[in-house]
């Protein structure tokens, strides 16, 4: 159901506390499949995009069908290439499995011109206001704890990709990062991360 209040739909973001990553496997997957269950297409491809691409909000909202789907064949392309709004850097991103089942779901949906996560009532992508709601309420049904935003996709990514053995200055470049150090916060690497390495290293 779209936003009926077109006052909070447009407000400013509200300082929030520091955006955590979904750590747990069972979370996340539940927390993926909360709108597809659901059968709510849209905010389906928008969760999926955001845990799967590492793009900012912003960068996922000014995505417009022609981004992702090549209409004339029906199908869903195999990369998406955009400008990042923060950094004015061009970015192409290969498209996961999951992304493109997401797509394919939403198809019938999407139209070349209009914006990809659109919001029906107004004809725009919808607000980041809507958007945090979204993740929001995805978080709550998987009973995710903490701090859980829009942000926290982008974080989701680094630390799987971490925890998966991905070189730490390889996800420094995806995130199109100045300093390793701002990676790091990133991450959101835990104590219990660090016990891991300790406990589980093989020499």
């Amino acid at each position: 159901m779209e936003n009926t209040n077109p006052k909070g739909d447009n407000q400013e973001d509200k300082p929030m506390k520091r955006a955590e990553p979904i750590r747990d496997p069972k979370q996340v997957k539940a927390f993926l499949a909360y709108y597809k269950q659901k059968q709510h297409y849209r905010n389906f491809l928008l969760v999926t995009l955001g845990v799967h691409t590492a793009l900012r909000i912003s960068d996922i909202l000014s995505l417009r069908g022609k981004d992702v789907y090549d209409f004339k064949n029906h199908c869903v392309r195999e990369s998406v290439t955009l400008t990042e709004k923060k950094t004015g850097k061009t970015k192409t991103i290969a498209l996961h499995q999951s992304i493109i089942d997401a797509l394919m779901l939403y198809f019938p949906e999407a139209s070349p011109n209009a914006p990809l996560i659109l919001n029906k009532l107004t004809g725009k992508a919808i607000s980041r206001v809507q958007a945090h709601r979204i993740v929001s309420e995805a978080a709550k049904a998987a009973e995710i704890s903490g701090s859980i935003s829009c942000h926290s996709l982008r974080k989701t990514f680094g630390y799987y990709a971490w925890k998966s053995g991905v070189q730490p200055v390889l996800i420094m470049e995806i995130y199109n990062h100045s300093s390793y150090s701002t990676t790091k916060r990133y991450l959101g690497i835990t104590q219990d991360d660090q016990n891991a390495v300790y406990l589980n290293l093989n020499i």
